[in-house]
Formats: structure tokens, sequence, C-alpha cells
């Protein structure tokens, strides 16, 4: 970074100074023909770039949570080791024009609804280079930021069954989990499947929680009378957070 002390710096500045130096670091690996991937002097800086740019990203003020998607998605391209240099260079640039205008001063309005806006955060669903797995991730923090709580448990449910079925994908056990027409299974039967399946050995949180995700999942998309309260989703938000993110590892997403 500059000379400038890193705490005299705003979030926003910071962001963009380890963009800058992103970009820069990349082009030094691929002139020495280095991995940024591997376990170098390159990759490990980008890492550590990678981590101060999430500490910046976490301490902007509050925005909607398109506006907050779309610079996490900016921030993954930047930063991930796998991105072409045109695509690093072009997501820096639109970084930059993002954090010097949209972002450049606070929201006053959305302030209060920071917390629902993060129910899950995007920049992991961004590291799975999945278009569709962010969009999903979009509609549940939506969801929760505008308090229709049965659409974020319904999204909730259709991430889950998403993240099973790619893990069992990368497992290259598919099959398991289809039925006779080559169709998934519903996601009973998929957590059923899940939590007996050898090749994912789950964690006892993660077992815990599935039964608990099922059933909000299914009475929100399917209960005739029920309706989903604040205090129904927030309870599994971190349970939902474990399961979703071992999959995603399981599915070498993460």
């Amino acid at each position: 970074m500059a000379n400038r002390k890193v705490n005299d710096l705003t979030p926003g500045a910071r962001l963009e100074e380890c963009a800058n130096s992103a970009v820069d670091i990349a082009k030094k690996a691929k002139r020495n023909r280095k991995s940024l991937s591997g376990h170098n002097y390159y990759g490990n800086k980008l890492v550590d770039l990678r981590a101060d740019a999430t500490n910046a990203f976490s301490e902007l003020a509050a925005h909607s949570v398109g506006d907050t998607t779309a610079l996490a998605e900016l921030i993954q391209l930047v930063f991930a080791s796998g991105t072409a240099s045109s695509k690093r260079l072009s997501a820096k640039r639109e970084l930059e024009f993002a954090l010097r205008t949209t972002w450049k001063q606070p929201k006053p309005e959305t302030r209060a609804v920071e917390t629902s806006a993060a129910f899950f955060p995007i920049t992991i669903l961004a590291q799975a280079n999945r278009g569709y797995i962010t969009a999903i991730g979009r509609q549940i923090n939506g969801c929760s930021q505008n308090e229709w709580y049965d659409g974020c448990a319904v999204m909730m449910r259709r991430l889950l069954e998403i993240s099973i079925n790619e893990s069992y994908e990368a497992k290259g056990i598919a099959t398991k989990i289809k039925s006779a027409d080559g169709n998934y299974l519903h996601l009973t039967d998929l957590i059923s499947a899940a939590l007996s399946e050898p090749k994912l050995s789950l964690s006892r949180n993660a077992k815990k929680a599935l039964p608990r995700l099922r059933d909000i999942g299914h009475m929100s998309a399917h209960g005739r009378y029920f309706l989903a309260r604040r205090e129904d989703v927030e309870k599994l938000q971190p349970q939902f957070r474990v399961v979703i993110e071992e999959f995603l590892h399981h599915a070498a997403l993460l």
C-alpha cells in the first residue's frame, strides 16, 4: 500500500488500495510465471490483500442489498486467484467507480437494516463462482431486510437443496440422490441421504441443524396457516450458515 498509515484511511480508501495492490501483484506473478493459487510470495500476498479488503468491506456503511451484493461480487473477482487479467482489471475499475460514487457517502436510511441485509454474507457465496448461488443469497438477504420471512425461509430451502446437489455432484455420487427418471429428490429425501452419506461425513452441528432447516422450509412453502416470523428465521441463521458452508466446501466451491 501507499506510505499513508492504514488507520488514517477510510474503509473505502483501504479497499481501493487493496484492489490496486491485487492487480499489481497479479501482474508480477504472471511476469514471473508464478501461480496465484500456489504457496508462494504472490499467492500468499493475494490472500493477505483479500483479508484486508474483506475487513474494509465489513466496515463500510450499510447500503441496499443490491448495492452490497454488487460490491461483494466485484471484490470476489478482484481478489480471486483464478480471475483472468482482463477481468481483474475491469472489476477493479468498476469497484473504484462504485466506491467513489454509490459508496462515497453513507445512506442513513439503510443503517437500521444492516444486520438484516447480511443474513448470509454474500462474500462467501460469491467465492463459489456460481451466479445462481449468489442470486439466491441476494434474495435471502432481500427478504430478510424487507421482513418477508416466509420468502426468506423458502429461499433458504432452495439454497440448501442446491448446496446438497452440488456436493453430491462434486463427489461423483449424484445418482444416489436422483429418482428413476433422473430428477433430483425432494428436500426431505435429500437430507435423509446426506445424513447417512459416508463420503460427506457431516459435522455434528450440521446434522443437528438439517432437520430444523427442513421443517421451516416446508412450513413456509406448504403450511396453509403458518406465517414465519422474524424469530423463526433468525434463530436458524447461524445454523444455516454452518450447513451451507459445509456443503459448499464438500462441493469444492469454497
